[in-house]
């Protein structure tokens, strides 16, 4: 039995017999994850442009209309968008250990399961965005804001459908470290979503509602091009072998897991996205509105480098577990905080430097460009401590923690970070710069909660239940093979 890990023994060097073979384990490490990672980042930052190049052509149209489709956009994000990435997030565990235990005909039978209860969870979400306007002016918002923020959600209803189904696609391909084609897939969509944007929203006159159904079209796009290559690539030939009734079996043991994933992004994702909403409760709610989306959206662009490297460890560490090798998964995880401290300081040393120039790409309010550069020195101490937590959350969904990640982001967000946020803001009247302080707080709990627990991991007991998971969901024919 592996013993548990100690501090010193993670981070401190080994005794000289242990160097050689080390050296050469962290090497090829270094390696697979970069090339995990990579495209990973690089997918996620071009799929991040499709609601990026619409709010920046929407702000052009005026305060108002960036202002509500700032606020529906929060708003699709919490009630939405969030949920559905966060479901698929179950299949980081499922698909990931189940590749590693070379139990290959699982992975496509997981993933027609979340496509399955994905479509229809997206069905309420669907009805709940269609009454967003109302929705918003019950709970305090501006009126013509909210009335502005209806309309553009309405618009993006059928990119709830796409989305949820890409996701499921994205993790399908990416637990068995295919990462090339879901590059390729976001930079084709990306390329094309700035002129399909632009023809609805000036060419068709169709403004922000232009915008609203482009997302929309890219993300089908997206959709269809992942679907393609699983069906015609000779990569995907073991674990995608056509849809099977299968799927319909024991659906009830994926919605157990799939909820805390949620959970465990939900919970995270909506304390942030809160920000926005808070910021249309304080004076001057146009500005603040759009200046606390305007810093989300950036500080969303730049989580994309540590989600990559988040998604990469969950990869690494399921595959690893599920083929019952515990140092190697622990040697990943040493491996990924490196990283993840190292990208954090260099982004947020790039962001103070461009802050006072950063505003002029998405409003040309003099207002509005002075409060981002000032809101940009937080958001540059909020990117360092998203990094870490990031990937320590990819640890949590490669070994099968969600519930205990859920928990870990109750506790930190919403007793530690929104009303921290809200004292900050509303009783010392700091404004929005005090929202987001607060959420600060509460990222700087998590990622200590994460860390204590990830650095005392029994590797070879996750090892156990890896393998525990995968035989159990295992038919008899693939045990076979």
């Amino acid at each position: 039995m592996e013993k548990q890990t100690s501090l010193a023994e993670t981070f401190l060097p080994r005794s000289p017999e242990w160097k050689e073979e080390e050296s050469l384990a962290v090497s090829d490490e270094v390696k697979r994850q970069l090339c995990l990672a990579g495209p990973l980042i690089a997918g996620s930052l071009l799929q991040n442009l499709i609601p990026m190049i619409s709010v920046m052509l929407v702000g052009h149209l005026g305060e108002l209309p960036l202002a509500g489709a700032s606020l529906a956009n929060s708003f699709a994000a919490v009630t939405g968008f969030s949920l559905m990435q966060g479901m698929a997030t179950a299949l980081d565990t499922l698909c990931g250990q189940a590749y590693g235990a070379r139990q290959y005909h699982l992975l496509g039978i997981y993933k027609q399961r979340a496509m399955l209860i994905l479509t229809l969870v997206s069905v309420p979400v669907a009805v709940v965005w269609f009454y967003t306007g109302s929705i918003l002016l019950m709970v305090g918002q501006d009126e013509d804001i909210a009335i502005e923020a209806g309309t553009y959600a309405r618009w993006m209803i059928p990119a709830l459908f796409a989305y949820g189904l890409l996701q499921c696609h994205v993790r399908f391909l990416q637990t068995q470290n295919i990462v090339l084609p879901v590059m390729m897939g976001a930079a084709a969509t990306a390329l094309l979503h700035l002129p399909i944007c632009w023809l609805l929203v000036h060419v068709l006159g169709l403004g922000s509602k232009g915008a609203a159904l482009s997302n929309a079209i890219s993300y089908w796009i997206s959709v269809a091009i992942l679907a393609v290559y699983v069906r015609v690539s000779s990569t995907c030939n073991k674990t995608w072998t056509g849809f099977s009734v299968e799927a319909f079996h024991d659906l009830l043991s994926f919605f157990r897991l799939a909820v805390p994933s949620a959970l465990m992004l939900c919970l995270e994702w909506w304390s942030f996205e809160s920000l926005v909403l808070l910021s249309g409760l304080l004076p001057n709610p146009k500005l603040e509105t759009s200046v606390l989306s305007i810093t989300l959206n950036t500080a969303t662009l730049l989580f994309m480098i540590p989600y990559g490297l988040g998604a990469a460890i969950s990869t690494r560490v399921s595959n690893e577990l599920g083929a019952g090798r515990p140092r190697a998964a622990r040697l990943a995880v040493r491996a990924v905080l490196f990283f993840a401290i190292s990208e954090g300081l260099i982004m947020s040393v790039l962001l103070v430097s461009v802050r006072h120039i950063w505003g002029h790409a998405y409003s040309d309010e003099e207002e509005v460009v002075a409060y981002v550069a000032k809101m940009l020195m937080l958001i540059a101490v909020s990117n360092f401590f998203d990094g870490i937590q990031s990937v320590l959350s990819g640890v949590a969904r490669g070994c099968g923690w969600q519930k205990i990640g859920a928990c870990i982001n109750l506790g930190a967000f919403y007793l530690v970070g929104i009303p921290a946020a809200y004292l900050l803001a509303f009783i010392l009247r700091i404004g929005g710069m005090g929202l987001w302080a607060g959420i600060i707080c509460g990222s700087t709990v998590q990622v200590l909660m994460l860390l204590a627990i990830t650095l005392r991991t029994d590797w070879q007991k996750e090892a156990t239940k890896a393998k525990s998971r995968v035989f159990s969901s295992a038919l008899p024919t693939d045990l076979a093979t």
